[in-house]
Order: structure tokens, then C-alpha cells, then sequence
């Protein structure tokens, strides 16, 4: 076989090879609508992942993070605020393009809900600076109405140096 086929078989092979099939979470199932109170919860909420990362041999940074839930008549709105706290920048690394993720977990941990269900992301890495005493804010909705119930909100920093993970019980009424 010729040297001139072979190299453009060996490209078609790589790129059907990185650009095969991805499967993606189905999004929740349809649910009924009905007049929904949003109420705390005092349940147990699983620990979060750890928030210390270590960056050389003795010392060490950390980023505080604050996950708040709240409800409208139009939807869920999760927001999730990840602060630097101390006085030198960091560089938070991720491994592509989606920085962060809601989710809602039922009583028994099944997921009902996902905001990045229906969305793609570029599969390339990003940085992102945040300067010391800086806040990065993120805001996005959830669904409107889910069925009576307790449930756990998450959010989730996909940072590969530095992840986050905060958890929120509350409860429909």
C-alpha cells in the first residue's frame, strides 16, 4: 500500500476516533406542575468535597465557596459564589470548557435534574484567574415545579486544582 493512502487513513481514523459517540444523561422526565413551596430542610447533608488543596510541601490555599438556592414562579434560581480568600492570585484549571454544574438529587440520591443536561461544551482545557479577595459568581435556573418532596441541590466547581462541591437540603411543600 502506498505511502499516500496510508496517511490519510490514519487521519480519518484519528478524528472519527476523537469525534465518536458521547453519551449524554437523558434529561428528568416530565413532571407534573403544582403550586410548590420552597421550605429548609434539617436533614443530614452528605460532606462536600474538600475545599484545602495543597500547593507545595508546607503550604497550603484554600477558596471558601457560598451555594444558595432560592425559588420564583418561573424557576429555580441556584447561585453559587467561590472567593479567594487570600491575598495572591490563583489559577483555576479546567479540563474543558463546562466551569461548573447544578444538580437536583431526590431523598433516595436519584438525580431529577441537571443544568448541563441539554447543553455542549468546547472540549478544551481553560484557566481562570481569580486575584486575592476576589469572588467569582455564578448564577443559572433550575425547573419551576418538582413533585412534593426533600430534595438536595448541588453545585459543583469542575475545577481540576481547586473543586468545589456545595450541597443544599430543602424541601416541597
Amino acid at each position: 500500500m502506498s505511502t499516500r493512502y496510508i496517511i490519510p487513513l490514519l487521519v480519518a481514523g484519528s478524528v472519527v476516533l476523537a469525534c465518536g459517540s458521547r453519551s449524554h444523561p437523558e434529561s428528568a422526565a416530565a413532571i407534573p406542575k403544582a403550586s410548590l413551596t420552597l421550605a429548609p430542610v434539617a436533614a443530614p447533608v452528605p460532606a462536600p468535597l474538600p475545599k484545602h488543596v495543597k500547593l507545595t510541601e508546607g503550604a497550603s490555599t484554600t477558596l471558601s465557596s457560598a451555594f444558595h438556592v432560592s425559588r420564583d414562579k418561573r424557576a429555580f434560581r441556584f447561585a453559587l459564589d467561590v472567593t479567594n480568600p487570600g491575598k495572591k492570585h490563583l489559577e483555576l484549571n479546567f479540563p474543558s470548557g463546562q466551569e461548573y454544574e447544578f444538580s437536583v438529587l431526590d431523598v433516595t440520591g436519584k438525580e431529577v435534574f441537571r443544568w448541563s443536561a441539554a447543553k455542549m461544551f468546547t472540549q478544551s482545557r481553560q484557566n481562570r484567574l481569580l486575584d486575592g479577595g476576589d469572588t467569582m459568581h455564578i448564577e443559572e435556573e433550575g425547573p419551576a415545579e418538582l413533585p412534593l418532596g426533600s430534595y438536595v441541590a448541588v453545585a459543583t466547581l469542575r475545577s481540576a486544582n481547586f473543586p468545589v462541591q456545595e450541597r443544599v437540603a430543602f424541601e416541597m411543600r
